[in-house]
């Protein structure tokens, strides 16, 4: 699925370690299976020509890998971003987590990422090796002699299927060329919920909910979470680190997550990437998103550095509580 190749990437990487404009890369490495792609960080070409990845699993969104990594870095660190990370990377410099003197950006394009789950859905466990071909993914396994062809539009990840925009809206260079913002239906499952009587809707997320395992995944890879000391952290907190409970705060961890960078999050997606459980955190984001449009108009967290968000930035044309409960009422 993605045009730009690896080797052109190593090119550029190589063109600005030797130059000297970069000191480190933060790029993909390889795990242990071919969708097992992890962060990382490459300080030579010899490093990267070993280990570093561009496939259709390196979905990771390096904006918040950056708020450490700048932190006690004396030189600068090469970073590249698909479309959908530049957003995640203005809003945080937007809220001033790290210093941009001290990256440099280099844009690319992205034509989805492949989710892994859908994928063994079609073929089972025991993925070996997985090889883009054409249209297809070809995929080897233990139990089968003959590679499997899937079709990898069949097997995108969600974020992906309903992708926002194809836009780079921050960068220091473009490989390759950038998209536009695309007229997604990335609310239609919002809205299906929304749809739903309360008490189906409280059964769908108390189904969903329950699935938790409290990783805290979701809050450490969310670039919309860089507090220092989360609130979640704290030991004389009921809601400390705790496996899944009938307890009300228990319940309410993903909801109070979800408060917390409502007007922020840029619906990266990467909430229900990481989630061990497959539980559609994202659908929490985006419905406080679908809101805030609706009733402030439309906006897109990322969309511009330094742009302030509708609940931040008071106007006379604000929405008064009680028309947001009568148009609430209204579309119910």
């Amino acid at each position: 699925m993605q045009k730009i190749t690896r080797e052109a990437l190593i090119e550029k990487a190589s063109s600005l370690l030797s130059n000297g404009t970069v000191t480190s890369v933060m790029g993909w490495k390889r795990g242990e299976f071919d969708y097992d792609v992890t962060p990382a960080v490459f300080e030579t070409v010899e490093e990267m020509e070993k280990d570093f990845v561009w496939s259709d699993f390196c979905g990771a969104n390096f904006s918040k890998y950056l708020v450490s990594k700048t932190q006690n870095s004396e030189g600068k660190i090469l970073v590249f971003l698909k479309p959908c990370d530049t957003y995640s990377f203005n809003q945080l410099l937007t809220e001033h987590r790290f210093d941009r003197e001290k990256v440099f950006a280099v844009a690319i394009p992205c034509e989805g990422m492949a989710d892994i789950s859908k994928i063994k859905a079609q073929v089972g466990e025991g993925i070996v090796e997985i090889e883009p071909k054409g249209e297809n993914l070809l995929i080897t396994t233990l139990y089968d002699e003959d590679k499997k062809a899937v079709n990898a539009a069949d097997v995108l990840a969600e974020r992906c299927v309903n992708c926002k925009s194809k836009k780079h809206v921050a960068y220091d260079e473009l490989l390759g060329e950038t998209g536009e913002i695309i007229d997604s239906n990335r609310f239609d499952e919002v809205a299906r919920i929304e749809a739903l009587t309360p008490d189906e809707r409280f059964a769908f997320w108390q189904n969903e909910l329950s699935k938790c395992i409290r990783c805290n995944a979701c809050r450490d890879v969310c670039p919309a979470c860089t507090c220092e000391k989360c609130v979640f952290d704290n030991p004389q907190s009921p809601v400390e680190n705790k496996a899944p409970t009938n307890e009300f705060e228990e319940k309410m961890f993903h909801i109070i997550r979800a408060f917390h960078v409502a007007g922020r999050c840029t619906d990266c997606g990467e909430c229900s990437r990481v989630c061990p459980q497959n539980i559609p955190l994202h659908l929490l984001n985006r419905k406080f998103i679908k809101d805030i449009n609706e009733f402030y108009g439309d906006y897109q967290a990322g969309a511009e550095e330094g742009s302030r968000a509708p609940l931040v930035d008071y106007t006379f044309d604000d929405i008064e509580a009680c028309d947001a409960v009568n148009r609430r009422d209204n579309n119910a």
